[in-house]
């Protein structure tokens, strides 16, 4: 990913860089094409960011999402399956350009 600073875990190092694009760029490390409910998600895992200035870990995000985006129905089987991975809470960030939650692998 050119131009693209990561940390050693694949996160963006500057929250700030994200755009939609680069969302992408990251996604495809997992073989996920990114779709409107990808994009939702991602949306409120960076709302949930600037308002609590951290990173959601699984529990919290599900929670967020369940409610700011209650017609998607999330649940963790669904981010698992949307993202392409069992690491819901990290990935999930991760593509949204952000640092890796607090206790995650």
């Amino acid at each position: 990913m050119s131009g693209l600073t990561l940390d050693q875990d694949g996160h963006l190092t500057d929250h700030t860089m994200w755009t939609p694009d680069i969302a992408q760029q990251l996604a495809n490390t997992l073989d996920v094409v990114l779709t409107d409910v990808h994009y939702r998600i991602l949306g409120e895992v960076r709302t949930f960011f600037d308002k609590y200035h951290h990173s959601p870990s699984t529990r919290p995000l599900i929670k967020h999402l369940s409610q700011a985006l209650p017609n998607d129905e999330i649940t963790n089987a669904k981010l698992q399956t949307l993202f392409n991975t069992g690491l819901v809470a990290r990935h999930v960030n991760r593509v949204a350009g952000l640092p890796k939650p607090p206790n995650c692998l």
